[in-house]
């Protein structure tokens, strides 16, 4: 069932969403050569602490794997979603760092992901983060109360095929904010199965493009968590939390 959310639900989302996005700067800072992951996330675990939220993910079942056992997920490279930070997972030049973190503010959810070059990285992989963002920005364009959520779909899928990527197929957006994951489901390309719906004002969405530099086909890793590209090409994956208005598209996790 998909949630319309009250004027108090707004704005403590409104905060959550420029508290979550202070964090994710703060983190940002510290992805360098020779990093490992899990002192990442034990940074983004005292940060969202030390700003009044509690992590979403820290816990959550998917009903696959064990429950998630971070503040965030730090996906590298080949790895499109839900890469689960380890001591000997460790950051180096070159590479494209994802990182995924949500946050409980307020009794309500903000969610956000970021994709990051990690020094001097390939005209390639730079051009697959670039995409990656702006087929978010685009496909936001005709977003408004009235408009279709296909309306999204549809042009971020043109966007990141046009610039010679594929779009993830079996990862979609979401709702957000009472629960971490809510109706609708939001994918990033057309498909009729999915059944479209009209947007409505304060509706509250995860927006999130996940993009391949190859094929869209993903498999699951042994951990029941991480998703990685079936042909070992790169990834990159950019989310925001937005509110539907009747203006348009407000971005609650952005300063």
């Amino acid at each position: 069932m998909i949630t319309i959310k009250t004027e108090k639900e707004i704005r403590a989302m409104r905060e959550g969403g420029k508290r979550l996005t202070e964090i994710m700067d703060k983190i940002a800072e510290h992805i360098v050569p020779n990093t490992d992951t899990l002192s990442l996330d034990k940074l983004a675990e005292e940060l969202v602490l030390a700003f009044g939220g509690t992590p979403a993910f820290k816990g959550y079942k998917n009903g696959i794997g064990k429950p998630f056992p971070a503040t965030v997920c730090i996906s590298i490279n080949e790895e499109v979603v839900h890469g689960i930070p380890k001591e000997n997972k460790i950051i180096h030049e070159g590479d494209i760092v994802s990182v995924d973190i949500g946050m409980k503010y307020q009794g309500l959810h903000t969610d956000m992901a970021r994709a990051f070059s990690v020094g001097k990285i390939s005209s390639a992989a730079q051009k697959l983060i670039e995409v990656t963002e702006q087929s978010f920005w685009e496909g936001i364009q005709n977003l408004a109360v009235g408009k279709m959520l296909s309306d999204y779909s549809r042009v971020v899928q043109k966007y990141a095929e046009a610039n010679g990527f594929s779009v993830v197929r079996n990862l979609v957006g979401h709702g957000v904010g009472r629960q971490l994951h809510e109706d609708p489901s939001v994918p990033n390309y057309y498909n009729r199965k999915y059944s479209d719906i009209r947007l409505i004002a304060g509706m509250t969405l995860a927006l999130e493009p996940m993009i391949n530099e190859g094929t869209s086909e993903t498999v699951l890793g042994s951990d029941g968590w991480v998703f990685k590209t079936k042909d070992g090409k790169l990834s990159a994956h950019y989310e925001n939390t937005v509110l539907i208005t009747e203006k348009g598209v407000e971005v609650l996790t952005i300063l």
